[in-house]
């Protein structure tokens, strides 16, 4: 039995009814080869569609969902990266350029070296990494041990490797077969018959003693905190590190409260860097143009 249907009857001034043709056919609404305003209006009543002004993210919103991209990128959630991305090319208002980079950021997306990498993880299977730093020179490293940690907004990859001639003048040579690789800068990764290393990275241990509003405020790091304890106006903590990079910028942020104790390469290390503050900041500014 067919449904009863309504008839309406429409005054339209010249011109609308093929803009109205022309929405129903973007919007894939057809009666046959044409398109259907009649469809295009039960659409409507429907909210199948949007209507109205469509809305633009400001740049702060794409700057944002950016950074959101990225993390989801590094964790392996490759299709909910690429739906951001795609978001922002429909919505972001763009120039040109950066339309550009969005469109290479979906390309590199697919490649989902963290995926593969955790899968490699996971049945403990070495590999060979071709990887592009920060100064565009190449270099392929073995890993036989890797893991994933988050240092300022993303995720890295720390390998241990078997090369360690791209090293020179280490302050650290007991850390020079460790690796902290981004994962957008991999160009390639295939498995090696070599075996995987069970003892993880190399490390050393980093004697810290926190003061002041540290002394309660200062949050462990239960992964590689293994000592911890306040003894007097003095909280004492033994980390074990992988890459001292990342524990000397992360200690900068808590200025007087906290110093290295051991070992002494590493607090002159941080010493100097003080001393060139200090310096930099005992002359006149430069002159602002």
């Amino acid at each position: 039995m067919s449904r009863k249907k309504e008839t309406i009857t429409l005054s339209i001034s010249p011109g609308t009814k093929a803009k109205l043709e022309a929405i129903a056919r973007r919007l894939g609404i057809m009666w046959g080869k044409s398109p259907s305003i009649s469809g295009l209006i039960v659409a409507i009543a429907e909210e199948d569609y949007e209507l109205g002004e469509k809305f633009t993210l400001t740049p702060e919103q794409v700057d944002v969902l950016d950074h959101a991209t990225q993390l989801l990128t590094d964790k392996g959630f490759i299709h909910k990266a690429e739906t951001l991305l795609q978001l922002m090319l429909d919505r972001g208002n763009l120039d040109s350029p950066s339309r550009q980079d969005l469109m290479r950021k979906i390309g590199k997306t697919g490649q989902a070296w963290r995926n593969l990498v955790e899968d490699y993880r996971q049945k403990r299977q070495p590999f060979r990494v071709l990887y592009r730093n920060a100064q565009g020179e190449e270099n392929t490293y073995t890993a036989r041990y890797v893991q994933f940690d988050f240092h300022e907004k993303r995720y890295y990859l720390q390998i241990w490797c078997d090369e360690t001639e791209d090293v020179q003048g280490s302050d650290f040579p007991e850390l020079n077969h460790n690796r902290c690789l981004r994962l957008d800068r991999i160009q390639s990764i295939v498995p090696t018959d070599v075996p995987w290393r069970d003892e993880g990275l190399d490390l050393i241990k980093v004697h810290l003693h926190f003061y002041g509003g540290l002394l309660k405020a200062y949050e462990p790091r239960n992964a590689v905190d293994i000592e911890d304890e306040v003894i007097g106006d003095v909280r004492r903590v033994v980390r074990q590190v992988a890459n001292p990079f990342w524990l000397m910028r992360e200690i900068r942020r808590y200025g007087k409260d906290c110093e290295i104790v051991s070992p002494p390469r590493l607090r002159e290390l941080l010493a100097q860097d003080y001393r060139q503050m200090c310096d930099r900041y005992s002359n006149p500014p430069p002159s602002v143009p």
